[in-house]
């Protein structure tokens, strides 16, 4: 045991981990098999974030810089690239990128510097078309999170909203569609209709600057936070959730009235 250890040595302790004399579940794994691993410690992460928590944070990014050394390593057994090239590709790639930085290009706000990151990030990857960039977003990214970069993407390029009332209009009417829809019973147009309304909900998000999984994520919380309450006021009164009225029940789903 040491007092402090570095990159190396973590470097080190994985390669061991992996090796002839190391553990036997750390050698079975591959790419696929630990593939969550890494969006499970980014939503840890995510949480330190949120909670304020500088102790939380330091060990979320350990797991997570670990996450990555692992990666690594395995593709070094494999002889295909190791830690240091991808810190190598990384450093190259945030000099290209930031020229206003480590060039001579001249910018008067981060607007103007998200424009040329943007600019910049199509010229290396070879895209030609706004298209192809919405097909850099992953697919696997949560369904709100990528719409909000989609519907940024084409603003980007000039394809937008004039405002959030007009965002909120449409959604009003994408509603009167969605209720035919479940009137009539179109299953097909049910999946769309209420598609396009969680749509609109992402391009809504950029204009009133708000992160919609940050949004939802609080009002699910919240929820939770009511509903025990509600659980409380039924056991201290002597009641059950089958003792609410149905205008009881919508109160609470609404919003309206906590009941307790």
């Amino acid at each position: 045991m040491k007092d402090k250890y570095n990159i190396d040595d973590l470097l080190e302790v994985t390669r061991i981990l992996r090796s002839e004399n190391g553990c036997v579940w750390d050698r079975e794994q591959d790419h696929k098999s630990i593939r969550m691993n890494v969006l499970e410690e980014a939503y840890e992460v995510m949480e330190a974030i949120d909670s304020d928590d500088p102790a939380m944070l330091k060990e979320e990014l350990g797991d997570i810089l670990f996450q990555a050394v692992f990666h690594c390593q395995i593709e070094d057994e494999r002889g295909r690239f190791r830690f240091d090239d991808i810190c190598d590709d990384v450093a190259k790639k945030m000099i290209y990128r930031h020229p206003h930085v480590f060039g001579d290009v001249s910018v008067e706000n981060s607007d103007e510097v998200l424009k040329n990151w943007d600019k910049l990030k199509k010229a290396s990857k070879g895209q030609e078309t706004i298209s192809d960039t919405f097909d850099s977003v992953p697919k696997i990214l949560p369904a709100l999170m990528r719409g909000q970069k989609i519907g940024k993407r084409a603003s980007n390029a000039g394809v937008d909203f004039a405002d959030s009332r007009q965002i909120i209009g449409l959604m009003r009417k994408q509603l009167d569609n969605l209720e035919l829809a479940i009137s009539d019973k179109n299953d097909d147009e049910i999946d769309e209709g209420f598609g396009e309304i969680l749509l609109s909900c992402c391009n809504l998000s950029r204009f009133i600057k708000k992160d919609s999984e940050k949004a939802l994520t609080i009002a699910t919380n919240k929820f939770i936070i009511r509903f025990r309450g509600l659980e409380q006021y039924l056991k201290d009164n002597g009641k059950t959730l089958e003792d609410l009225t149905d205008e009881e029940k919508l109160r609470f789903l609404s919003g309206e009235d906590d009941i307790s």
